[in-house]
């Protein structure tokens, strides 16, 4: 493709809160592009309020009157942009008419009002919604992570049995026992604004039982993802966007999913379950049981992770496809650089190896 010629405007990001006009910008433009609920302006809009530095700057870039690409960007070191990236949103906060090349936008992009950027880094693309492009002069690409997703298609029972003998016979085995034990199970699902903050306790209350907790990671409904995810199912539930699945035994709450959907795609946003419970496992049971109602129903026609892909995704499902980072280079030399430099210093940690330098 061709250098797209675009005239870039910048603002502070938290216009994109305020501003009707720019809310419905962004939202065409994701809308056309991936069409993802957790990119929507007001999911934006929410992470920036909750997870932003206040440094970071919305880039507005116009072909003629017409607005083509939107960015947020913040300062990563000297002379140094990144996307928006808190771990709470899957890609990285960027959106652009589907024509456009993300490569060539950010070459475009690395000249426009951010003074002297010397480096650029994209994070966390999709190549369903913006092709990887080879690696020049001036750029390369690379790995962040392998995520899962499942076609829904056909039959539940055609998928089940798709799947490996050990995870049929697991799940037979601990329903069989759960029966023998007179312990009930059902699953509810929940969409409705009023429902959110209730799910979002309930969350916590498992996750902060566990691993999570002793980490300090895990949410609880005053902390800030807490407010961040109870704010972003919120509004997602005013546009019938929002679900949570909730598996019990008896009338205990054992494992839970949340979840944004639309047009056809679910998007698992987080998944969490009793750990104190050894002799079953209910975020499987949960998973089994919305799959079968994700086949029956027909609406749903594909599930997303969009989590690193573990070892237990794939006794759900074979597909994979790799997330990755792109990093532009404002002349050439400074890749050359940068990689000599990466060749002699000692290997990065594994959290700030996620965002290339």
């Amino acid at each position: 493709m061709s250098n797209p010629r675009i005239s870039w405007q910048s603002h502070p990001a938290t216009v994109l809160k305020h501003d009707a006009g720019l809310q419905r910008e962004w939202d065409r433009l994701n809308t056309a592009r991936a069409n993802l609920p957790f990119l929507c302006s007001d999911a934006i809009a929410s992470a920036l309020d909750v997870f932003g530095s206040g440094k970071e700057c919305l880039l507005v870039g116009r072909q003629d009157a017409s607005v083509v690409a939107m960015f947020i960007l913040v300062p990563h070191g000297q002379l140094r942009w990144r996307t928006f990236q808190p771990s709470q949103i899957p890609l990285g906060a960027w959106v652009a008419q589907t024509q456009l090349s993300l490569l060539e936008v950010t070459r475009s992009l690395i000249r426009g009002p951010l003074g002297l950027c010397l480096v650029l880094s994209i994070t966390q693309n999709d190549p369903l919604f913006a092709a990887r492009a080879d690696d020049a002069d001036d750029c390369r690409h690379d790995d962040y992570i392998e995520t899962g997703w499942i076609d829904i298609q056909g039959s539940f029972d055609d998928y089940w049995s798709a799947r490996g003998k050990n995870l049929r016979q697991n799940m037979r085995k601990q329903r069989a026992k759960l029966l023998a034990d007179g312990v009930s199970t059902s699953m509810r699902t929940k969409h409705h604004r009023n429902d959110m903050a209730q799910a979002i306790a309930e969350y916590g209350k498992l996750e902060s039982s566990g691993w999570k907790a002793e980490q300090g990671t895990a949410i609880h409904p005053d902390n800030d993802q807490g407010r961040f995810y109870r704010e972003l199912l919120e509004k997602a539930a005013d546009r019938g966007e929002a679900v949570v699945y909730e598996y019990l035994f008896d009338d205990r709450i054992v494992a839970m999913n949340l979840g944004l959907k639309r047009n056809g795609v679910l998007v698992v946003l987080k998944t969490t379950y009793d750990e104190s419970i050894k002799n079953f496992s209910p975020a499987f049971l949960l998973r089994q049981d919305e799959l079968e109602t994700l086949h029956r129903t027909g609406e749903t026609k594909r599930l997303e992770y969009y989590g690193r892909l573990m070892e237990w995704h794939t006794r759900w499902t074979e597909n994979k496809r790799a997330i990755y980072h792109l990093t532009l280079y404002r002349w050439p030399l400074l890749k050359k650089l940068t990689a000599k430099r990466r060749q002699t210093s000692a290997p990065a940690a594994p959290q700030e190896a996620q965002v290339p330098p």
